[in-house]
């Protein structure tokens, strides 16, 4: 399994990865985890939306096989796209006994699009003709508002 999840490590900054994950566009994050000697494996993950789409949707792209390449370790996993897999998932899964969220109210397309907003207004930012915009005095009245000049505070951030 070690080896495994190395080879899966190695993998991760593979392209067909990042366009599965982008695809599935739930997956926050995560993590594999090998404890105990060896003995024990603990797979956690925090996504948007249901249990069932989010397996459904890994099994549907490249993730899918990488699931099965690593969980095929573990006692009596079916594999991914195997009718009763969910029920095997569910039969391991313990709770957590407590979550905590740096931005609980964001989903990934949520992070996905600001990221995109803020390349494009750095973008703009950048341009001699915004610096142009602020320092003409027919503006003045639209960079002078408090809601501008927080926009640039936290452009310059």
């Amino acid at each position: 399994m070690r080896e495994d999840l190395a080879a899966m490590a190695d993998a991760a900054a593979d392209e067909n990865v990042h366009a599965a994950v982008r695809q599935i566009g739930t997956l926050h994050d995560a993590r594999h985890v090998i404890f105990d000697n060896d003995s024990r494996f603990m797979f956690a993950s925090v996504f948007d939306g249901s249990w069932d789409t989010y397996i459904d949707d890994f099994a549907q792209t490249v993730v899918g096989a990488r699931f099965d390449k690593v969980f095929s370790h573990c006692e009596g996993f079916p594999g991914v796209t195997d009718p009763g897999a969910k029920d095997w998932f569910v039969a391991q899964q313990e709770p957590a006994g407590v979550f905590v969220s740096a931005y609980p109210d964001l989903t990934v397309q949520q992070i996905y699009k600001d990221q995109r907003v803020d390349d494009a207004f750095q973008a703009v930012l950048d341009t001699a003709e915004f610096r142009a915009m602020l320092d003409n005095p027919a503006n003045a009245a639209l960079v002078g508002t408090p809601a501008f000049q927080k926009l640039l505070e936290e452009a310059s951030a």
